[in-house]
């Protein structure tokens, strides 16, 4: 596979675009990127880097992933999710909280890992994985915090630099890397970048929305062979068109690595 040889078709995609975009695609040495180191809401992109201190810190035994979570009336958020519609009654473990965080993008588990884990860690978890750009400054869905300036935000180079960490990094043992892979691998909301791609590679993808914003990011494996794939957009006017984008280049990253 070579990326340069859909660089083109990118362009020609992302020029009929009518929003804002920013995107990074990675394989081995081959790179191609679109004001990659803009910065932009994050949406539920920044559950990435948090999934990933979630299991450092079972790795450094600060918590166990059956560890039961006391469900918190002051972490429940509307949006994406099922939490916030069932009972406060339910035993929640810290593995549940970060599976749900993960492929339903619960924005109430992932409140509730915030509370645990501290919003300070998830900040020196994404300085230590090098992401440069990319910053916890609220709760999900804390419109108030939002409109006081303190927005959730990262980077499509950031979002790479996550995902390699993932697949190939030393932050986590090579164990924690797989078990992550695999539940990003279940991700529930496959319309954007998978969308248009076959059964014969493994995606695992997470996305990330608000009004106006519009993201996917994953890891896509066919053979030996691996892609890092980043796509934010905003100031966008329809979704739909976003997702329409999102999806084609998916195609392109997908014909490619196939052909």
């Amino acid at each position: 596979m070579s990326l340069p040889t859909i660089e083109k078709d990118i362009i020609e995609l992302v020029q009929l675009f009518d929003g804002r975009i920013s995107y990074k695609i990675e394989k081995d040495e081959q790179v191609i990127e679109y004001n990659s180191h803009d910065i932009y809401q994050s949406a539920s992109l920044i559950k990435i880097p948090m999934l990933v201190e979630g299991f450092r810190q079972v790795e450094k035994n600060k918590i166990a992933f059956t560890q039961h979570v006391p469900f918190i009336q002051g972490d429940v958020a509307g949006g994406s999710g099922v939490l916030s519609a069932l009972s406060n009654s339910l035993h929640l473990t810290v593995k549940d909280l970060l599976v749900l965080m993960t492929i339903v993008s619960d924005n109430t588990a992932t409140n509730m890992l915030i509370s645990l884990l501290g919003m300070e860690n998830f900040n020196t978890c994404m300085d230590d994985l090098g992401m440069k750009d990319t910053m916890l400054q609220r709760r999900m869905m804390d419109f108030q915090a939002a409109a006081d300036g303190r927005e959730n935000i990262t980077t499509a180079a950031d979002i790479v630099t996550c995902l390699k960490a993932i697949h190939k990094g030393d932050e986590l043992l090579s164990s924690s890397r797989q078990q992550i892979l695999e539940i990003m691998e279940k991700q529930q909301f496959c319309d954007k970048l998978p969308a248009m791609m076959g059964n014969e590679v493994k995606i695992a993808n997470k996305t990330g929305s608000l009004d106006g914003v519009s993201h996917d990011a994953a890891i896509i494996r066919y053979g030996s062979e691996t892609v890092y794939a980043a796509i934010l957009t905003d100031q966008i006017s329809s979704s739909e068109e976003s997702r329409q984008l999102i999806s084609q280049i998916g195609k392109l990253i997908y014909d490619d690595l196939v052909e």
